[in-house]
This record gives C-alpha cells, structure tokens and sequence, in this order.
C-alpha cells in the first residue's frame, strides 16, 4: 500500500506536537495509508531533497525555519509573504511547492476565545518566524504592539527597556521565544516580573510545559493567561484543509 507521507521540518523536533496530532487524527480517520514523519535536519540547505520527494503530500515548518524556508519554494501565498514566514507547504498538481502561513489563524482563534474585550496594546518578546505571524496578527486586529528582544535596535525595546509604565500601557504580552519550553523549564524571558498587574494578559506560545515559568508569574499575580495549545490544534486543522484543497 502506497503512504501518503506529511511532516515536519525543523531542528530537534522530537518533542513535537504535530507527529502525535497527526498520527492521533489518520488514526481516528482510519485512513491507515497515511503517515506523518520528522524531517529533522542541521540547516536549511538540507531541506531540499524533503521538498522533492514525491510521495510527501504536505509539510509543516517550524523553528527554526519559518523564514529560510522561504527561498526553496516554488510560490508562497500572498498571507505568507505579507507575513514573511512559512509554516505549512502544498503541493499543487505540478508538484509546485507552495508555502502558507496557518500561525497568524491558529493565534488569533486562541487569543479571541479568551478575550473579553480587546487590549490596545502589546508585547512581543521575540523577533523569529513565529512573531511574524504574531505581529500580522495584531496589526490586523488594530492592536498596536512593540517586539521585545535581548539586542537593541530601531523600534524595538530591549528587556532593559522594560518597566512599570511600559508593562502597565502594554497590557498584552506575548512570548514567542522558546524560553521556558522543555526540557529547560526553568527558562523564562527577563521580564520585571514583580511590575506584572493583574489587568495584563500573558499568552505563551509554548505548549510543553503547558504552564512555563512565565505563564505561572502571571497567574500568580491574577492574570488571564493562555498557552500555545490551542493555536497549534487551530494552525494544524488549517493547515489539513489547505493539504486537502
């Protein structure tokens, strides 16, 4: 019997979600033919022999290879390019690879299911693929937002930067690095912590753990706070239907 082959590209993928989401679904489905593999690779320059075998139906892309993805396309959708990270490819009929970005939906379906109301403003701590689709995301939404980063540079704060008045007007914060995920759990973006307020909304785009350290200081201090998880089920049920079309 023939498989029809999907997966991930990234870099130590092992503890990933999309293998065991995937699997789980043929699984439930019956679809006994289907099959979802790692494609665990050390650079970017590798990726090309994945993206010519034609028994791989469809891929996602994760970290960190959202954005050097890119140029090994065929085509990439007019979202994934206003974007500027990939993180799901179709193959079309020619066997063009196209890529999509299915984050800034999965982000945003989660995020809206907890808000009561909209914030004006936001955090972003991180500048990798996955804020990309983060910063889309809120510019859509009329949210106006900074990125946060260890390195200083135009228009964008450092941790150092941060303090009282900034956590207070940025009611939104967002962490879109890899800080805190399994197994260095004890990780978390160097926030001024005790400026946190009970009016801010923490919102993790990690999943394992599903409470990391940062999540945990906003609870504690009676936050609203929001894990990665249901962002990653939404971007991957997208990007099903797009491997489908």
């Amino acid at each position: 019997m023939n498989k029809y082959i999907f997966g991930l590209i990234g870099k130590n993928v092992n503890y990933s979600f999309s293998k065991n989401y995937f699997l789980e679904k043929f699984s439930k489905n019956q679809l006994n033919n289907y099959t979802y593999k790692n494609f665990d690779i050390k650079s970017i320059d590798l990726v090309s022999p994945i993206l010519n075998n034609k028994k791989i139906y469809g891929l996602n892309v994760t970290i960190p290879y959202k954005k050097k993805i890119i140029p090994y396309l065929d085509k990439i959708s007019n979202k994934a390019k206003e974007i500027g990270a990939v993180n799901t490819i179709f193959f079309d009929e020619k066997r063009n690879s196209v890529g999509y970005n299915t984050d800034a939906y999965g982000f945003q379906k989660a995020l809206l299911e907890k808000l009561k109301s909209t914030p004006k403003h936001a955090l972003i701590l991180g500048t990798g693929g996955a804020s990309l689709a983060v910063s889309y995301t809120l510019k859509k939404m009329g949210i106006k937002f900074k990125f946060v980063s260890r390195n200083a540079n135009k228009n964008i704060l450092t941790y150092n930067d941060l303090n009282k008045e900034i956590i207070e007007t940025y009611s939104l914060i967002i962490n879109t690095t890899p800080l805190g995920t399994y197994p260095k759990i004890n990780d978390m973006p160097p926030l001024p912590y005790d400026s946190i307020q009970k009016s801010n909304i923490l919102y993790d785009l990690t999943y394992n753990p599903t409470e990391t350290l940062f999540l945990k200081k906003g609870k504690d201090k009676g936050c609203l706070t929001i894990n990665g998880l249901k962002m990653l089920v939404y971007q991957a049920e997208k990007s099903w239907q797009i491997w489908n079309q």
